[in-house]
């Protein structure tokens, strides 16, 4: 019986079916491209075609530097609670990180990167930059210890700032660097974010770990000057959209007084007589 199937559709049926069967379990390690050519008889741009189809799929997990893993089919979704309360500790500075009471402290999936980088068009519509200008760049990849990677933040400093407050630059706490920021003359700063979903770039999903095709939660907040009133600051954090429900507490207006005034629809009762 011949075998209509493309070669790489053949690896990637194979893959599934271990999968799916459970013969290769979440976490496990699957071959690598080179392996994976040599046992179909393929060419690596083959085997790599097949794991990126299962990887959209949401099957694989790709993860830079060490290889393709089984993703895990549950991962752990946090509910997070986007308030408005700023904290800063002394240990870690200011505080918006997306944990709960009883977490172990979170880590770093690699070190820390601070770079000159070029600026992102979202970034750059926000700071007022031309998109690819060279901006100084933190960028963590996060998560408690054991989990995948939770989120990408990528935070972007306006050149003007870096130049009157180069503390940003160091290696410290998380936090910390914002200290610099105001203190350099733009203290108390203001924040605000924006919350859109959006598909990543490629770069994006292989720290990630997910394919391109798979929705993040883009959470962008932005540090406003006190003295200028502008952004001086603003830190894009990327969020897998598995991974992540936003808890928030309703509360009523005045107009939604617990009252019976009219029926839904319809107009109150007049107590005036005709």
């Amino acid at each position: 019986m011949t075998d209509d199937r493309a070669p790489y559709q053949r690896i990637a049926d194979d893959l599934r079916e271990e999968i799916t069967s459970g013969r290769l379990k979440p976490g496990w390690r699957v071959p690598a491209t080179p392996e994976l050519a040599r046992r179909y008889e393929v060419t690596t741009n083959t085997a790599n075609r097949a794991l990126t189809a299962l990887a959209a799929e949401g099957l694989l997990i790709k993860k830079p530097g060490s290889g393709t893993y089984v993703r895990n089919p549950h991962p752990v979704r946090r509910r997070i609670t986007r308030g408005t309360l700023v904290h800063r500790r002394r240990t870690i500075g200011y505080s918006f990180a997306a944990t709960r009471p009883d977490d172990p402290e979170w880590q770093p999936h690699f070190p820390p990167i601070y770079e000159e980088a070029p600026i992102t068009e979202r970034a750059a519509e926000i700071l007022g930059i031309a998109p690819g200008t060279p901006v100084f760049r933190r960028r963590r990849v996060m998560s408690v210890p054991g989990e995948d990677p939770f989120t990408l933040s990528d935070s972007w400093i306006v050149p003007e700032v870096v130049e009157a407050a180069p503390d940003v630059r160091k290696r410290g706490v998380p936090g910390g660097y914002l200290d610099a920021i105001e203190a350099a003359g733009h203290g108390p700063l203001a924040w605000h974010e924006l919350t859109r979903a959006r598909t990543p770039t490629t770069e994006e999903a292989e720290l990630l770990g997910i394919s391109p095709l798979f929705p993040v939660l883009e959470i962008c907040r932005v540090s406003v000057s006190a003295s200028t009133g502008e952004p001086v600051d603003v830190t894009v954090m990327l969020i897998p959209s598995d991974r992540i429900e936003i808890f928030q507490e309703l509360k009523r207006d005045r107009t939604a007084t617990y009252e019976v005034l009219s029926p839904p629809g319809g107009r109150p009762e007049s107590t005036t007589e005709p």
